[in-house]
C-alpha cells in the first residue's frame, strides 16, 4: 500500500485554467491534466528562479519529491506542445498558503481569505455572525504553517 500523499503548499491560483492550440476545435484534442502543485513547482522554480531546496521548503516537501514533481510537470508540458494538446490546471493534494481558513458554526459552511484581509462579518453563504477560525488554522503563525500536523484536504478550483 503506497503512503498517503503528503499535502502541498501553493501561494498562487492561475487567472486560467485551460490552454489550448488556436486553431484546433477543442472536440478534437487531447487533454493533458496538470495538478496544481505542478503548476507551483513551475512558477517557483522556472518563473521566480528559485532554488529547489527553496521552492521545496516553500511548498512543505523534500527536495526530492520537489524533483520529482517538477520532472512530472515538465514531462506534461512538452507532451502537450509537442502533441499539440491542450492542458488543464486542476486537482492535487494541495492548500493554499498565507490563507486565513473560517468555518461558520450556524450552517458549516468553510471558506478561506487572504492574510492582511479584515475578519470577515458573518458568514458568506447563510450571513448568521457566529463565525470562528476552523480547526486546523488554530493556532497557524503568519509566516509559517502552523504547529503541529494539520489535515490537508484534496481542493479544486
Amino acid at each position: 500500500m503506497p503512503r498517503p500523499c503528503k499535502c502541498r503548499y501553493v501561494g498562487f491560483r492561475p487567472e486560467a485554467c485551460y490552454f489550448k492550440p488556436r486553431g484546433i476545435p477543442l472536440s478534437e484534442l487531447e487533454e493533458v491534466v496538470l495538478t496544481m502543485d505542478e503548476f507551483e513547482s513551475i512558477r517557483l522554480a522556472d518563473l521566480e528562479e528559485m532554488y529547489q531546496e527553496q521552492a521545496a521548503e516553500q511548498m512543505n516537501v523534500s527536495r526530492q519529491t520537489f524533483g520529482n514533481i517538477i520532472n512530472s510537470a515538465h514531462k506534461k508540458i512538452a507532451e502537450a506542445l509537442v502533441n499539440a494538446r491542450a492542458v488543464r490546471i486542476d486537482g492535487g493534494v494541495y492548500r493554499m498558503s498565507g490563507m486565513k481558513r473560517f468555518k461558520c458554526h450556524q450552517c458549516g459552511h468553510t471558506w478561506e481569505i487572504p492574510y492582511g484581509t479584515p475578519r470577515p462579518a458573518d458568514c458568506p453563504q447563510c450571513r448568521d455572525e457566529n463565525i470562528h477560525r476552523s480547526e486546523e488554522d488554530r493556532g497557524a503563525r503568519r509566516g509559517g504553517f502552523g504547529r503541529g500536523r494539520r489535515r490537508c484536504r484534496s481542493l479544486r478550483i
